[in-house]
């Protein structure tokens, strides 16, 4: 099997007393979309935090292409090839949805307004955004907000995207085109960790899933055999 794209090695959180995550490894293999699952307060975001740069583990390590960025600071692992949306949105209200995605182009891949601009339309496409372009982004909705989100996060071109809950509030008729978008983007060859609610989501556009609960791993698979795991079963429902 070839080198991963990412490598997550025993990698432990505390915040004072509270364990955050305790010894988590996983792999993402180059083209793979992982699921990362678990109830409220598993870990999950705290592990993007960490692997986007944003705070330190006490312990373990990550690799990256097979290069060790184990407390890279966010701006670096950005320029590396790594970016991650969040869960609210965290645009330039004052800034057109265009600017937003040429603030994220020029600053997230360091190249010029002119070849920040070549990939945009595709973007805006991709991201159901073409009709609000000139849109300040102050004046968008809930859900046209989530979409810039992902859309700031592809305009850097990242070889690896962290999404983090990009389907939340979103209604059924809207689904499929998440999914669609979801499985566009591995198109484009880029690999990706989803952090998920939405059961449809994990069931139709990952190809593994990775369980996380009080902070450590407790199951990893193909969708349907964790779905059908009584661990995983316990964590979200009880014994």
């Amino acid at each position: 099997m070839n080198e991963p794209i990412l490598s997550i090695d025993g990698i432990t959180k505390h915040f004072g007393g509270i364990v955050a995550l305790e010894d988590v490894s996983f792999d993402v293999q180059r083209g793979e979309i992982v699921g990362l699952m678990g109830p409220n307060g598993a870990g999950k975001t705290t592990l993007l935090n960490i692997i986007a740069g944003e705070y330190p583990p006490d312990s373990g390590k990550i690799k990256f292409k097979g290069r060790d960025i184990t407390g890279y600071p966010s701006h670096k692992t950005c320029h590396l090839g790594i970016a991650r949306t969040y869960q609210i949105p965290q645009p330039f209200v004052t800034l057109s949805v265009r600017d937003n995605l040429l603030v994220s182009a020029i600053f997230g891949r360091q190249v010029s307004k002119a070849a920040a601009e070549l990939e945009h339309d595709r973007i805006f496409d991709l991201a159901d955004l073409s009709e609000k372009k000139d849109t300040l982004t102050g004046e968008l909705t809930s859900l046209a907000l989530k979409k810039l989100e992902l859309a700031r996060a592809l305009a850097r071109d990242p070889e690896l995207l962290l999404l983090d809950e990009v389907a939340a509030g979103l209604t059924e008729p809207e689904m499929p085109r998440i999914l669609a978008t979801i499985k566009e983007i591995r198109n484009m060859g880029k690999s990706v960790v989803l952090v998920e609610h939405v059961m449809k989501v994990m069931v139709n556009a990952v190809d593994r899933i990775v369980v996380i609960d009080k902070g450590m791993k407790i199951c990893e698979g193909k969708p349907e055999a964790v779905m059908n795991d009584c661990k995983v079963i316990e964590a979200y429902f009880g014994a």
